[in-house]
């Protein structure tokens, strides 16, 4: 393996090292052994930047998986994966390090669950951006929705927690199921796995010849959108803020929702030329930005604020990445990808910083109503510095990164809306409005963060503690983060030929255009762009002034998100009707159980007996049954048939275990000696263990019991029965009329050479289907480890399991 394959598996051995490591030095908080590690990882991808005139040249590595399959564990780093690598351990350093002050090294407190469950997340998230593989990226992106929820459950004693845990589950793994099957449909048109070769294909065919582009399409962007919480899907995001702070600066800010938006981005190249996938994006995109941009306003929580902040911040960059590919078709509209990759680093650096400000004003204050803060400005100066530069970025104000972006925004807006492709002349002019509008609302909630949490009156009685600033250690994070915003927002170019530009080649390998050097800068001239940021500022002030009047409509007057009632509707609904199907299926009747099992196979096989018409009988080359035979079938069957009218249960078990004796007595006589020996010992052990489990039921053990007469069970009976017979008769058949070679004669030519075995069947079980008898035992393994568990744990009176 290469070095960048060990950079992925890094994360998950230090999962491994830290509950030792927590054991060993308790005094000592788990953190800093952590921090070493990213912090590590994000120097040497630092090294992989084309500064100084060097080029950034994507490399591929691999190492085969399943290569049969064509799934390999195969690494590609290119200007987009390095940049969302650099995220994912930049701000993972970042936040180590804030936790070690925000989350205390006490008895109680599970460190140890916290940071595997972190670097888990760190692991999975460094898969999902560097692999090539389409089904690795599927593991890594289910890995991600897992980790997500274990860390948003980290409190796991509040329901809250435990809620949003499960609904961040639930619904990112469901797009997660569709986009694996977008991916199977990707492999149905090419062929292929690998990322890259199916952007080769898709860059020498027509789009539009092939039926499954469009479905393929569908899935996968279901899948992106439930990830990076795109209207109507962002209803999880909000209830993730139940997580420690530090995992929501790292998940809900700068990784795991932009998850679905890297998606976006690397797929660009096969569907960028879909008017279907231009305006999909797009539309949705500009629906979350303004819905979130709204929602924000309605909020008194100030991680609420923020939650729907960064569902209209991952709106906008959607968005312009919906934009943007009509590059396929005019390259005027690529200054939207640009802006799409320059808000992505810049919504990292300020919402980051923001989420680490909310954290340190919940830590010293004990809460983040808004209704109960005010005043913290002379309190909190250096709180309050680091908060106006992040709040001052995401309202776009210069000289701040997010002014340049979201200038770029408008830029981008306003020159796809000019264009005459894909229709857009009919509804393009709604883009730099709803952009317009949406940054209205982006102003006036930030002004609410600024004034009501730094301005006004100090209420010492409503807080839980009186507030102070908080200690350095806490500060240094959120410092570095408020540092960038001001570095990249007075010197923008630092980025744009180290990563802007190498990530703009990925997502726009085939347009033309991109040899011309991005330049950022301030002033633009008195464009429309800059009446736009001043209609902005004016028109949110306005509203921002006459707040209480818009927060007295009845829209306003809830924080929570209205198509909750739809979830928790839905939730409910499915919950009750799996009780319902359960209720018919579970009904504890072992009887009950055999039914539906033979009805769904008399159901299926008769369906496949009429529909590909497999009837058939030929009794040609039948070998001739001697008499033995005919003496241990007729005992078979007078056993068998007798067993309905035993009234003895002792006895029924009895008569049960002759049959299979029996059985085993047509193996010896068919030469299958461990086919016999196999059926000998399994039928010896469920006898005797029948036998003494009715020995110490002494109230079973002399019962008599009458068995009913049920018509159902003779009809299911004999239809098995027949269905089994013709299957037998069609198979034989079959084989002669069409020619067919047992499948049994491969393993007879093959055992020895292949696997180095004589007895097929142990070989079978152990080579062959090597894979299947693994999983079994796996499944027995985790089935006694919760049997462990179970008799370890030592529950108090009272306590519910």
């Amino acid at each position: 393996m290469t070095t960048l394959h060990y950079l992925v598996l890094a994360p998950f051995i230090m999962a491994l090292l830290v509950p030792f490591i927590y054991k060993g030095f308790r005094h000592i908080h788990t953190g800093w052994f952590v921090l070493a590690l990213p912090l590590i990882l994000f120097i040497y991808l630092l090294s992989y930047l084309p500064i100084g005139g060097n080029t950034l040249n994507p490399e591929v590595m691999v190492v085969p998986w399943v290569p049969t399959l064509g799934i390999n564990f195969a690494i590609y780093l290119d200007g987009l994966s390095l940049l969302f690598a650099l995220l994912i351990t930049g701000i993972g350093t970042l936040v180590v390090l804030y936790s070690i002050f925000y989350i205390a090294n006490k008895k109680d407190e599970p460190l140890n669950n916290f940071y595997v469950y972190l670097m888990m997340f760190m692991g999975a998230m460094l898969g999902v951006v560097l692999s090539d593989n389409l089904m690795v990226i599927y593991v890594f992106w289910e890995l991600t929705s897992l980790a997500s929820a274990l860390l948003i459950a980290y409190w796991f004693h509040k329901e809250k927690s435990r809620y949003g845990a499960q609904k961040s589950m639930l619904i990112t793994v469901t797009g997660g199921f569709a986009m694996l099957a977008g991916f199977c449909l990707l492999y149905i048109i090419t062929g292929s796995f690998s990322i890259q070769e199916i952007i080769a294909y898709f860059g020498q065919i027509d789009l539009t010849s092939e039926v499954l582009v469009i479905p393929a399409m569908l899935l996968i962007l279901l899948g992106a959108f439930t990830k990076s919480a795109q209207f109507p899907f962002h209803i999880w995001l909000p209830d993730a803020m139940e997580a420690p702070t530090p995992v929501s600066a790292y998940l809900h800010s700068a990784t795991m929702v932009k998850a679905g938006i890297y998606l976006v981005a690397r797929f660009t190249p096969v569907f960028g030329g879909l008017p279907e996938w231009f305006w999909i994006i797009t539309s949705f995109g500009l629906l979350t930005l303004i819905w979130g941009s709204i929602s924000a306003v309605r909020q008194t929580d100030l991680k609420g604020i923020l939650a729907f902040s960064t569902i209209s911040q991952l709106g906008l960059i959607m968005a312009l990445f919906g934009l943007g590919s009509a590059s396929f078709i005019d390259n005027i509209a690529e200054v939207a990808i640009i802006a799409a990759i320059f808000h992505l680093i810049n919504h990292a650096t300020f919402k980051g910083s923001l989420f680490m400000v909310v954290g340190i004003v919940d830590h010293e204050t004990g809460t983040r109503d808004i209704r109960k803060l005010g005043g913290l400005m002379s309190i909190m100066p250096i709180t309050f510095t680091i908060s106006i530069i992040g709040i001052a970025s995401m309202a776009g104000l210069p000289p701040f990164n997010g002014f340049l972006s979201k200038e770029m925004f408008f830029t981008g807006v306003l020159d796809v809306a000019s264009l005459n492709i894909f229709n857009i002349q009919t509804w393009g002019f709604l883009f730099p409005i709803v952009a317009w509008i949406a940054s209205v609302f982006t102003f006036v909630y930030c002004m609410i963060m600024f004034f009501r949490t730094f301005t006004g009156k100090y209420q010492p009685e409503k807080l839980e503690k009186e507030a102070h600033e908080a200690p350095i250690g806490l500060l240094i994070s959120p410092i570095v983060l408020a540092s960038l915003v001001v570095i990249f927002g007075l010197f923008p170019n630092l980025l744009s030929y180290s990563m802007i530009e190498p990530a703009l080649h990925a997502v726009l390998p085939y347009t033309v255009g991109l040899d011309n050097y991005i330049n950022i800068y301030h002033w633009h001239g008195l464009n429309t762009e800059l009446f736009m940021t001043i209609g902005v500022v004016l028109f949110g002030s306005l509203v921002f002034i006459n707040l209480k009047r818009w927060q007295e409509s009845t829209f306003f007057l809830h924080e929570r998100d209205p198509l909750n009632r739809l979830y928790d509707g839905g939730l409910d609904g499915l919950v009750a009707g799996s009780q319902r199907v359960t209720n018919v299926q579970l009904t504890g009747l072992l009887r009950d159980y055999f039914v539906y099992m033979m009805v769904f196979m008399l159901i299926l096989l008769g369906w496949t007996f009429f529909r590909y018409d497999a009837m058939q009988f030929n009794f040609t080359n039948v070998s001739e049954i001697s008499p033995y035979l005919w003496i241990i079938t007729l005992v078979l069957m007078a056993t068998t048939i007798s067993i309905p009218f035993i009234q003895h249960r002792v006895t029924s078990i009895i008569a049960v275990g002759v049959i299979g004796f029996l059985i085993a007595l047509l193996f010896v006589v068919f030469r299958a000696p461990d086919l016999a020996l196999t059926q000998l010992l399994v039928e010896t052990v469920m006898v005797v263990l029948f036998l003494l489990c009715f020995y110490h039921l002494p109230e079973l053990r002399k019962e008599k019991f009458k068995p009913k007469f049920r018509f159902t069970n003779l009809v299911i009976s004999i239809g098995m029965g027949a269905i089994v017979t013709l299957l037998g008769f069609s198979a034989h058949a079959a084989r002669h009329s069409l020619n067919f070679s047992p499948i049994s004669q491969y393993f007879v030519e093959n055992s020895k050479p292949l696997a180095g075995g004589y007895n097929m069947v142990n070989v079978i079980l152990v080579d062959f289907r090597g894979l299947d008898t693994l999983l079994e035992v796996l499944v027995l393994g985790v089935a006694a480890l919760g049997i462990v568990a179970l008799i370890k744990l030592k529950m108090k009176e009272g306590q519910d399991v």
